[in-house]
Order: C-alpha cells, then sequence, then structure tokens
C-alpha cells in the first residue's frame, strides 16, 4: 500500500522544478496553442502549491536554491488557510475548464483529463462536506492514521535531510510548526466534534494508545530529537542539538501533543461504536464521493459489495484446488490457511535477529525478480529499492506494509516498509507477493518510473491515485505469476491468492460498513473467516477502512481494469502485442484516473496498429 489519500500533491513550477532537480526540460517539445495554455495554468498550480505545502517540496527534493526557505516551513491548516484552499482549487478547475477541451491531442488530452478529475473531486468534496477540513476519503482529522502526531517524526527523520547547519535550524523550526500543526488538527477536531463528526470509540481508543506513547517517551529516546542528534554528529556540525531539540520538544511539541489527548478523552464518552460513516451526516453521499475519490471508476457501493462476494468465492475455489494437489483437503480454505500461518515452518521467531533475517530474505527475492523484469518492461527505473522495518513507535496502528516513492533529484531511494510488530502475522508463505506489491515490479517500478518519465509535465508526477498505483500493484501479483515465481512454491501461490482474497474481502467488508451499516465485529468475522488470519492483523485492517472510507476498494477495482485494458490491446493486436510496450505504454503516462488510463491504452492499441 502507498502511503497517501489521493490528493494533489504540490511541486513547483515546471521551469523552476527541473531546474532544482537537475532534469532538463519539463517538456519534451515546444507547444503552442492551447496545450501552450494548458501547460502555463499547470505552472501556475504547481508554483502557488509548492509554497503552500513544503512537505512536499522535501518529499521530492527540491527544497534547495530558491525554495531553500521552504524546508524550515510546513503546511497551515489553520480555518483561514483551508478556505483559502478551498476557494483557490474552484478557481482552478474553473480556469481549467475554460481551456478548449476539444482542441487537445495525445499526452495533452490525458494530461488534462488527470488534472481535471482531480480538482473536480477535490471541489465536490469540498463543497459537500466539512468533516477533517474538507475533501473526502478520511472523515477524522485525528485517527489512528491519520494526525500529523502519526506520520510527521517519521517525515522529519526520513526525508527532512541534514547536511548544514541550516538544515538542523530548519529542522528545529519544523518542530515548532510540527507542534502549531497539531493545534491547528485539534481546532479542526473541536469543529468536527460539535457537529458530530466524532471517531467511533474503537478508533479513538487506539489513537490514544498511539498518542499516550508518543508522549510517554523520555525526551531523551524520543525519535524527534534522536534525529536530530544523530544526524549532526554524523556530519560532523558541531553545537548541541539534541539539548536544543529537547526544548523545542518539551515546550512545544509535548503540550501540542497533550492538548489533542486531552481532547479526544474529553469526547471520548460521546463516541458510539457504529463503524461506518452512514451515521455522520450526509454520510451516504460521503462514501458515494469517496469512492469516486479512491477508485476513480464509476462503481456503486451496491456494485463494489457484489463484486466482492463473486470474487470471494472464485478466488476461494482457485486455492481449494491448490490445497488439494498438496495433500490438505479438511476444512474450508479460510481454514487451511489458518492452519498454513500457524505451522511452525512458515513463521520467523518473533526476535530482532529473526527480523532481521526476514528482511534480508525480502532482499534476495527482490533482486530475483529484477532479473525477470526486462522480458517485461521496456523501461526500468534507475532509483534503487530499499527494504526497512516500520518504526517501532507507529507500528501498532501501521498496515502491513507500505511504500514511499524516491525523491525527483535521486537522492533519497524508494522505501518499502514492512510492519514486524509480530512476525505472526507475515508468515513466509505471504512475503514473496507483499514484496512484489509494495517493491518490484509493483509502487516501487511504477513510481520510480514516473518519477523519471521524461516529457511527462512535473503537475502529473506528483498526482496520485489509489485506484491507479494499487491496482497496478495487485495487478503485478498476478504478473508475477506469469513470471514463474512460484514455479517450485505452491504455499507461495497460495500467499498470492491469499491476498487477492484480501483485496476481494475488503470489497466486501468496506461496502458492508459504510453502505451496508454493518458493525465492526460483523466485518472482522467475515474477514477471519474467508482469509484465516490472525485476528490481531483482522482488527487492524477493518479499523483502517473505518477512518479511509472507499480506500480499500481501489485495489481490487484497479486491478481488474489493467487486467481488461490488457486483454483488450491483446485482442487488439493479436501477435503485434507486446507487453513491455503494454506496460510502457500505461507506466509512462503517469498515473491517472482509471477512465484515462483506458484512453491511454487505446492511444497505444491505436499506434500500434499504425
Amino acid at each position: 500500500m502507498q502511503n497517501r489519500r489521493q490528493i494533489l500533491l504540490s511541486a513547483g513550477a515546471l521551469g523552476l522544478a527541473a531546474a532544482a532537480a537537475g532534469s532538463g526540460p519539463v517538456l519534451a517539445q515546444a507547444v503552442t496553442g492551447e496545450a501552450a495554455k494548458l501547460n502555463a495554468l499547470f505552472d501556475a498550480i504547481m508554483a502557488k502549491q509548492l509554497r503552500q505545502q513544503p512537505e512536499t517540496t522535501t518529499s521530492l527534493g527540491l527544497d534547495t536554491g530558491d525554495l531553500a526557505w521552504t524546508k524550515a516551513q510546513l503546511s497551515d491548516r489553520s480555518f483561514a488557510a483551508i478556505a483559502a484552499g478551498i476557494a483557490q482549487t474552484r478557481q482552478q478547475l474553473a480556469d481549467l475548464r475554460a481551456l478548449d477541451r476539444k482542441a487537445l491531442t495525445g499526452m495533452d488530452a490525458i494530461n488534462y483529463d488527470t488534472v481535471e478529475f482531480t480538482l473536480a473531486v477535490q471541489d465536490e468534496g469540498n463543497e459537500k462536506f466539512t468533516y477533517a477540513g474538507g475533501g473526502s476519503g478520511a472523515p477524522y482529522v485525528l485517527s489512528q492514521l491519520t494526525g500529523s502526531y502519526q506520520s510527521y517524526p517519521d517525515f522529519l527523520d526520513t526525508q527532512h535531510s541534514i547536511e548544514t547547519k541550516a538544515d538542523a535550524d530548519a529542522y528545529l523550526s519544523r518542530m515548532e510548526a510540527f507542534a502549531r500543526l497539531m493545534d491547528d488538527e485539534t481546532a479542526i477536531a473541536q469543529r468536527d466534534y460539535a457537529d458530530g463528526v466524532i471517531p467511533p470509540d474503537f478508533v479513538i481508543d487506539k489513537t490514544l494508545i498511539q498518542m499516550k506513547a508518543f508522549a510517554g517517551t523520555p525526551t531523551a529516546e524520543a525519535p524527534l530529537v534522536l534525529s536530530v542528534a544523530r544526524r549532526t554528529k554524523e556530519k560532523a556540525i558541531p553545537g548541541d542539538w539534541a539539548g536544543e531539540a529537547s526544548k523545542v520538544y518539551e515546550g512545544s511539541v509535548l503540550p501540542a501533543l497533550k492538548r489533542q489527548i486531552a481532547l479526544l478523552e474529553s469526547v471520548r464518552p460521546k463516541a458510539v461504536h457504529d463503524a461506518g460513516v452512514w451515521r455522520l451526516k450526509d454520510g451516504a453521499d460521503y462514501y458515494a464521493v469517496s469512492l469516486k475519490n479512491y477508485t476513480t471508476a464509476k462503481i456503486t457501493p451496491d456494485e463494489i459489495h457484489q463484486l466482492g462476494l463473486d470474487l470471494v468465492k472464485s478466488i476461494s475455489t482457485e486455492i481449494d484446488t491448490i490445497f488439494k494437489k498438496q495433500g490438505m483437503t479438511k476444512g474450508t480454505p479460510g481454514e487451511r490457511m489458518r492452519a498454513l500461518t500457524k505451522d511452525p515452518r512458515q513463521l520467523y521467531a518473533n526476535t530482532d535477529a529473526a527480523k532481521e533475517q526476514l528482511i534480508a530474505d525480502l532482499n534476495t527475492k527482490a533482486k530475483w525478480i529484477d532479473k525477470q523484469l526486462p522480458a517485461y518492461f521496456g523501461q526500468l527505473p534507475k532509483a534503487p529499492l530499499e527494504i526497512r522495518r516500520v518504526p517501532k513507535a507507529i507500528e501498532a496502528g501501521a498496515p502491513g506494509g507500505y511504500y514511499n516513492s524516491p525523491s525527483l533529484d535521486g537522492k533519497r531511494p524508494g522505501i518499502y516498509w514492512i510492519n514486524l510488530r509480530d512476525t505472526a502475522e507475515q508468515p513466509r508463505f505471504t512475503l514473496t507477493t507483499l514484496t512484489v506489491h509494495e517493491g518490484v515490479p509493483g509502487h516501487h517500478l511504477q513510481l520510480s518510473l514516473s518519477n523519471e518519465a521524461q516529457g511527462l509535465p512535473l503537475i502529473r508526477k506528483v498526482i496520485g491515485f489509489s485506484g491507479y498505483a494499487e491496482g497496478w500493484a495487485l495487478y503485478t501479483e498476478q504478473l508475477a505469476v506469469e513470471m514463474g515465481i512460484y514455479k517450485d512454491d505452491p504455499f507461495g501461490h497460495i500467499g498470492m491468492l491469499h491476498d487477492a482474497l484480501f483485496r476481494a474481502v475488503r470489497l466486501v467488508v468496506d461496502s458492508g460498513m459504510h453502505h451496508k451499516r454493518w458493525s465492526r465485529e460483523q466485518a472482522v468475522k467475515y474477514m477471519a473467516d474467508a482469509m484465516g488470519d490472525e485476528e490481531s492483523g483482522t482488527i487492524t485492517e477493518i479499523e483502517r477502512y473505518c477512518v479511509w472510507p472507499g480506500q480499500a476498494c481501489s485495489y481490487m477495482v484497479g486491478k481488474i481494469v489493467w487486467l481488461r485494458a490488457r486483454e483488450r490491446a491483446k485482442k487488439a493486436l493479436g501477435k503485434k502485442f507486446d507487453i513491455r510496450k503494454f506496460h510502457d505504454a500505461g507506466l509512462l503516462s503517469g498515473m491517472t484516473p482509471l477512465t484515462v488510463l483506458d484512453t491511454a491504452i487505446d492511444n497505444y492499441i491505436a499506434a500500434a496498429k499504425a
């Protein structure tokens, strides 16, 4: 899973950003007419957002030179800033729609349609809902998976680079800004709670566990303090950085965090146990818009639910067939997978040494996959992949695995994070497909190629679509089967089908909770029975869907669109079909809504025919 909502991330004006990244011209050739107007508008949008969202500037590796000042800043989430952002999105959408779409062709048309969808779904969410400051897809500003308390310490440690004293000073400034950001979120949460937008009781409980663990860490051991102390020492930057960071931590960060804890504790008695957003004002509409946001496909909650039920049945049958070939015939597919997850031969010891070995084994598997890629892809990424353990401070509420994209300047690698809070949740037979999904040829290959694509406007490189990206990663799990990765590993193949079943189950439980009013417990039981997973992992997943309504549906919907596009191309091209060119056509067009992906593949088919 990528670590993102479907949002318009910021970056700088095209020429400015290209110069900062050292990447040369962003556009492949000079453009005129309506296309020139389109790119000028992209420039204007990006220039504004780069300055408004400094975190993205840092993530892209562009916080240098004329943009160095952004390195000491974080976003503003005050009510005034939110209102200004809503008005800005509406104006940008109007400016885009004022262009003549019919005059655009090829990639210009794809670029227009992609940005238009992004702004339109943002504007729709802003117009209809106030939850968490507007938009859709994440109704609670503070939860076990949302809120700056949960993401910013890791951001400062892994993405804010420290090479000079100025970088270290900027780090301290960002610690102060982090405290202000938490207070902004506290104000948003107070308004939401007054409007009845209160997280379920179990979400508040999990959030408080994480916040209190954060607040209860001694200052000298706090990740925020240790990070700047360690890295300034490594770079031989003189100064008492641990002491300076400790002052900010105790004087600003901890008090802001404790104000959030106090707010959540005060609202906890008012929280209900109902899991779905249906209980919120306009909750049914919120879920429908969230589905559009994440899947980027035209599909209703009822269609999502039925699709999930059908897929659970068909995938379970396939799993049953492989189990029988291995002599395992007793029980349902879920019961047999549960037995497999408890087989000592499938488990790493729950020790730090064994966890290090687990990561080493994943690296070996990734290297094997790398050797197969040239037969399936015309263009391969330059950015390296690193596999790391999810930090212990956030592993309680974090997903089983996720991925952070490399920076545009190539200085930061792609990172595949694996959650090792309990190795029983990561049995051996599931690890190959997880590595395919999060690493290669899943998120790492796709996002790195998007970053490195020549001629793709920068605005397109920083827009994320869960349907496209998660659909691609799930599609590659099937592609790995075709590569022969499970030729001598039937249980690994079951692991791949286990994860496909997992994504099918998600369709059922996500729509079940948010549309059909299932309880948390009903969803947990359905998933546990179908999957045979450990209950602790199942609960974590179900609670994740409660705070990101619709996101879990994007995986399987996206996979189906990718598979259908490939079959359409095969049928249209016959012997002319080349899987390397098909993949390049879909990947080098950058992330798009799924409807626009179909356009990109249609363009490839037409060109191949010609």
